[in-house]
């Protein structure tokens, strides 16, 4: 299969681009490397083409998109407190950039278009888990732009003749993530604290709480939505099902690390949720899905990769570009 993966030096996707890669299908990658990193594709970079470019350049993106059969659309700018400063790049990167590659898309004649979409579209849910049929209710500009992107990608695919999903994804985690960026999550910074012995820091309660789901349950959906027998027009969870507070997951890092370290505490972040966990029935029938790695597993993999990482000579922050295609 001939696929595009935007934003394929990005963390979740250089995953996808590894495991497509595998499997030997024709890989395109299209990434400006301003939060992906070049170093994630080194190891098949042989093996895929990369144009090194924004979503938001035409000419670009349609040297890119020439000839695909599926787009796995990751490109975005994947953080909350990034949006509440700076909400029209926000917008620019997730939503005008949908409307973008789904524009790109009609003119090559793609075939499906899957949308990496964010649990923050629920907002502070009222009632979990989540469930696609609940209202969506965004707090934060990253969430709105989520949910904005779904909305053109549903919409241009109807106009356009164009197959669509949209996963929405629940706080993923996994090999390969940076926690010196800006747009780190939470495991990154906690496992390489624990690591180093340094005092994690949790930003608010120890009881929030969050679904969180290894990377490469999410590598998975996104080849289950790809295929086409797929529906087409679907909306779905992507995630584990069940809930950890972060002194549980503090915890479970602390056991992977081989040992226990007490956290400081600071203020809570704008735009944060307290809770979060999904529903993933909707997957489960519409897709076949069911998670491949357990929180449990993922954290222990996740731990020994940032154990091996500090023990090599490479650097994280290694921005160093790699020649465009």
């Amino acid at each position: 299969m001939r696929i595009l993966v935007t934003g394929g030096a990005g963390f979740i996707g250089h995953h996808l681009v590894r495991r497509l890669v595998e499997r030997e299908d024709d890989v395109t990658v299209i990434d400006d490397f301003s939060t992906g990193f070049p170093w994630r594709l080194e190891a098949f970079r042989d093996r895929v083409s990369v144009v090194s470019g924004s979503i938001l350049d035409e000419a670009m993106l349609d040297r890119a998109v020439a000839s695909s059969e599926v787009i796995l659309h990751e490109a975005a700018i994947p953080s909350v407190a990034r949006s509440v400063i700076a909400p029209k790049a926000s917008h620019a990167a997730n939503a005008t950039g949908t409307i973008e590659v789904m524009l790109a898309a009609a003119r090559h004649g793609v075939r499906r278009v899957v949308l990496a979409g964010s649990s923050s579209v629920y907002g502070p849910a009222a009632v979990l888990p989540c469930r696609e049929t609940q209202r969506p209710a965004p707090s934060s500009p990253y969430g709105t732009s989520k949910l904005a992107a779904e909305h053109y990608l549903h919409t241009l695919g109807q106009l356009h003749g164009i197959e669509t999903v949209a996963l929405r994804y629940f706080n993923v985690f996994g090999p390969g993530q940076d926690p010196a960026s800006e747009y780190s999550a939470v495991i990154p910074r906690f496992a390489t604290a624990v690591l180093a012995g340094r005092t994690p820091v949790i930003n608010g309660s120890s009881e929030i709480s969050r679904d969180f789901t290894y990377v490469d349950n999410v590598v998975e959906a996104n080849l289950l939505a790809a295929q086409s027998a797929s529906p087409s027009g679907l909306t779905c969870n992507v995630a584990c099902g069940s809930r950890f507070t972060l002194l549980e997951l503090l915890n479970a890092i602390g056991d992977a690390a081989g040992h226990q370290v007490e956290p400081a505490f600071g203020p809570p972040r704008a735009g944060d949720i307290v809770h979060s966990q999904a529903d993933i029935t909707l997957a489960r029938e519409s897709l076949g899905y069911e998670p491949v790695v357990s929180f449990h597993e993922g954290i222990a993999r996740t731990v020994a990769w940032y154990r091996d990482e500090a023990a090599g000579s490479r650097s994280l922050a290694d921005r160093s570009p790699v020649p465009g295609a």
